[in-house]
């Protein structure tokens, strides 16, 4: 529509300045010109064809390179076995899957599933990313789909295989709803012909294409791509567990000199909530310690500060001033007294050393790996959340900013128990509940821990000075140096005084 509209107004306006006597011969080699320009840069384009990536042959993959992940392998071999025994499955009438997704969070090893099946099955490998099919010339995205695979099948029978195995990263920019790109349907096209060559897969084709792929928002693919014929299974990567980090642990460190003292089960404690990624880069941050104190060896120190950094960040080089620094020094004793209190043991470190954009924390350590949570747990967390503020205000007789992030987590947590039937609500219905009835909710689950905390810290005032004139001169202590403050309960307050 808007091409014929384009058309009309250049005639209508060459024929006005035709009668007008103006000479257009020089106006018209110009867009003659600018049209060939603007066709060959496409042409350039449109030839780029296929960019999928070949790995080499001494960077293959398997399923023993990937630590953890127990359940997406399994779920992975299965339909592989398809592929890999495609005789054994006809006999059972079982049509081997077209496509398998992979959804999870980031740097959990999807990749590195994809390219370990690839591996299982023998096939051949191609890898490409949802941003290669992306352009601003209309049907390049498709051209591009069809190379892809036509690409893949030729690399199949120059390898004299069977199987190949496409996978595409990040698909989400490929295969979003449609729909939602009104002014350029390039992005339309492109899932359109994904679509298509998804049907085209036959178990008769002489090479059998299995589509792997990958993608952290599962919600904000096409319907139409996850129906089952195209992505047949739809399989999770989840953050790994406390026995998949050791797993994985133990794989970045293979390369690495080990000492005797270390304790990767400890580590793998530790780093709850951690990926396969931040576990990779951990082992690498503390053999960077290790290289910057001129030790040959990793020692345990090195991994507990490799924790620190992976999850905070680099020390900064700016120091607060004393003030502020015996202010986060009182924040800090605060929160770790509470921990102790509502779970004993859960301190692994408290620092008032400034980190990223925090000036001080406390590390804790799990028990266990947690998925459901109970209602004197959220409790308990909100308690330790605040009573960084309430130390404050009980040794220094006010608060400042630094408690705004603790309470804003605190709110959000009580903002859980409600929506979870744990206030004295009941059970709610999350869309239809007033604001000023969720906001009154909320602010007496925070007003009952508060007064909870502030009875717990007034029993142990004299510790919580202890503890912070040691911080604050310290800067750092280890859990077990601060258990034996909170059991040298006998001193009395006068000889912990910050003098």
């Amino acid at each position: 529509m808007l091409k014929e509209i384009g058309i009309g107004v250049a005639v209508a306006a060459f024929t006005f300045f035709f009668l007008q006597g103006i000479n257009l011969l020089p106006l018209l080699f110009l867009c003659v010109l600018s049209y060939f320009l603007y066709s060959l840069s496409g042409m350039k384009v449109m030839n780029k064809g296929f960019q999928g990536q070949v790995p080499s042959k001494s960077k293959r993959i398997t399923f023993a390179d990937v630590g953890g992940q127990e359940n997406a392998k399994m779920e992975i071999r299965e339909a592989l076995e398809f592929i890999k025994d495609s005789s054994r499955a006809q006999k059972l009438g079982i049509r081997p899957l077209k496509g398998i997704l992979l959804a999870g969070p980031p740097g959990t090893g999807k990749t590195l599933l994809a390219k370990a099946a690839a591996a299982y099955t023998g096939a051949s490998f191609v890898a490409t990313a949802g941003s290669e099919f992306v352009e601003m010339y209309a049907g390049v995205g498709a051209q591009r789909v069809r190379e892809l695979f036509k690409g893949a099948r030729e690399l199949a029978r120059r390898e004299n295989k069977k199987n190949a195995a496409v996978f595409i990263d990040e698909i989400d920019v490929l295969g979003g709803k449609r729909g939602q790109h009104s002014g350029h349907l390039e992005y339309d096209q492109t899932l359109n012909q994904l679509l298509v060559e998804m049907d085209g897969i036959s178990t008769d084709d002489e090479v059998r294409i299995l589509l792997l792929a990958a993608t952290n928002r599962v919600d904000l693919l096409d319907p139409a791509l996850l129906r089952p014929g195209r992505f047949d299974r739809i399989i999770r990567v989840e953050l790994p567990d406390k026995e998949a980090r050791l797993q994985i642990l133990k794989l970045h460190t293979a390369n690495k000199p080990l000492a005797k003292d270390i304790d990767l089960e400890d580590i793998a404690r530790q780093t709850f909530g951690f990926s396969g990624a931040h576990l990779e880069s951990l082992a690498n941050e503390a053999a960077i310690f290790a290289l910057r104190g001129g030790e040959k060896t990793l020692l345990q120190k090195h991994f507990v500060e490799a924790i620190d950094k992976v999850m905070m960040g680099e020390k900064l080089d700016r120091r607060p001033s004393d003030e502020d620094l015996k202010r986060v020094a009182i924040h800090e004793a605060g929160h770790a007294l509470l921990s102790e209190r509502v779970r004993p043991n859960s301190v692994s470190a408290v620092t008032i050393v400034p980190r990223g954009e925090a000036l001080g924390y406390i590390r804790q350590m799990p028990e266990a790996d947690s998925y459901l949570l109970t209602k004197q747990h959220l409790e308990e967390q909100i308690q330790v959340l605040i009573a960084g503020a309430i130390a404050e205000e009980m040794l220094l007789n006010s608060r400042s900013t630094g408690a705004s992030n603790d309470f804003n987590q605190a709110a959000r947590l009580a903002q859980r128990m409600v929506f979870a039937g744990m206030s004295h609500l009941g059970i709610v219905d999350q869309d239809s509940l007033p604001q000023n009835l969720l906001h009154r909710a909320v602010t007496r689950i925070l007003r009952a821990q508060e007064k909870f905390v502030t009875e717990e810290l007034k029993g142990k005032i004299h510790i919580l000075r202890l503890v912070s004139r040691e911080l604050f001169r310290e800067e750092k202590l280890s859990g077990e140096s601060l258990r034996q403050f909170i059991h040298s309960e006998d001193k009395p307050a006068s000889q912990v005084s910050w003098g």
